[in-house]
């Protein structure tokens, strides 16, 4: 029978623990909140089992008690039952995925929040004024994730001049982030150029002509991966 409720979920989540692979996941991860050993496969099957089984408020309810139980894979699985391009309304779950934002402390768990956040910005361009007041948080894992969020930006192949504008915008953001030596900082500029370069090499070369001499070299690197000699 489909569990419904976040007291079932969370009771399937433990069922499929497996100890010695969640020693290795939490010593990969560097976590020290719960970790059950539970491979991504499982979560997207869980997820999307989920997804089919409940209805949109049910959903949003869920997620939001997966994340509070703090354990490694039910966080990430709250994320995964709110990655979805189309939802109508979306108010609520954007409202939830940016309370999450500050308790960001490991990029599993980031990550998968932040492909969540990237639909509901794709979904409304808008909040991306709220995404640009992240950029001067003092919490780093914040500040990472309006450039991981916004990537979809990145990998537009024919953007239309409002998306040139947002992704110029964004680009902005990234330069403010070069004096920043955190890595994963460097790391989510290097990301971004990337993906950028196999669509507008020229911006990217741009920008690096500018602020590469200023960003790690493994974040200049990773930047100019695409670029070719």
């Amino acid at each position: 029978m489909m569990p419904h409720t976040p007291d079932e979920v969370l009771a399937t989540l433990r069922s499929a623990a497996d100890p010695d692979r969640a020693a290795q996941m939490a010593a990969y991860h560097k976590q020290t909140r719960p970790v059950l050993g539970i491979g991504n496969d499982s979560l997207n099957t869980l997820s999307r089992d989920l997804r089919q089984a409940l209805d949109l408020e049910a959903r949003v309810d869920l997620a939001s008690e997966l994340w509070a139980s703090d354990v490694f894979e039910a966080r990430i699985l709250a994320a995964k039952l709110l990655t979805q391009a189309r939802i109508k309304p979306d108010d609520a779950i954007w409202e939830l995925l940016q309370s999450w934002v500050p308790d960001f402390d490991s990029w599993a768990i980031a990550d998968q929040a932040a492909s969540a956040i990237s639909k509901r910005l794709q979904a409304d361009p808008a909040r991306l004024d709220s995404v640009e007041v992240w950029t001067t948080s003092e919490h780093m894992w914040t500040r990472r994730a309006a450039l991981v969020a916004t990537l979809p930006w990145a990998k537009l192949a024919n953007p239309k001049p409002t998306e040139r504008d947002a992704r110029t915008r964004i680009l902005g953001w990234a330069a403010t982030y070069v004096p920043d030596r955190a890595w994963f900082i460097q790391k989510s500029i290097g990301w971004w150029l990337r993906d950028l370069s196999k669509h507008d090499p020229d911006g990217t070369r741009a920008f690096l002509a500018t602020y590469g001499d200023q960003m790690k070299v493994f974040a200049r690197k990773e930047a100019a991966k695409h670029l070719g000699s």
